[in-house]
């Protein structure tokens, strides 16, 4: 993502710089090779969850969203954007999955395992936030 210029690019779409007016003109064929890899790997991941769970179930993957966002957050992205790393985000999915293992193990039930999972989400963005506030940016 830092060397690479397709990287820099969609790095320099999400922060406050003269970068910003660049990928700003460059119009939405900018967006389109990001949305193509999304949809591509999202399609990917709905047949990697049909195949492990041998069945097409539209409530299968019901609450996802929540554990990507949370993830991401947990490694180090920001709210305001232009921040983040690919490994932080794979060191936050490690550690939401270490979370739901555990509390599974522990018999804790599904609807307590929803709050600590967003009160973690909510501890993550709280931290994001009053680091941007003590940095002054």
């Amino acid at each position: 993502m830092r060397n690479a210029v397709f990287g820099r690019h969609i790095y320099a779409d999400r922060r406050q710089s003269a970068g910003r007016e660049a990928v700003r003109r460059q119009g939405p064929a900018g967006h389109l090779p990001v949305f193509l890899n999304m949809g591509v790997l999202a399609a990917l991941a709905g047949l990697v969850v049909a195949a492990r769970l041998n069945a097409a179930s539209p409530k299968a993957g019901v609450n996802y969203e929540l554990e990507a966002i949370a993830s991401s957050f947990i490694g180090g992205a920001s709210m305001s954007g232009g921040v983040g790393t690919v490994l932080g985000a794979i060191i936050g999915g490690l550690v939401l999955g270490v979370l739901n293992n555990g509390m599974n193990l522990l018999s804790v039930g599904t609807d307590w395992q929803q709050v600590i999972k967003g009160l973690a989400l909510l501890a993550a963005v709280g931290f994001d936030v009053w680091n941007k506030r003590r940095s002054g940016s």
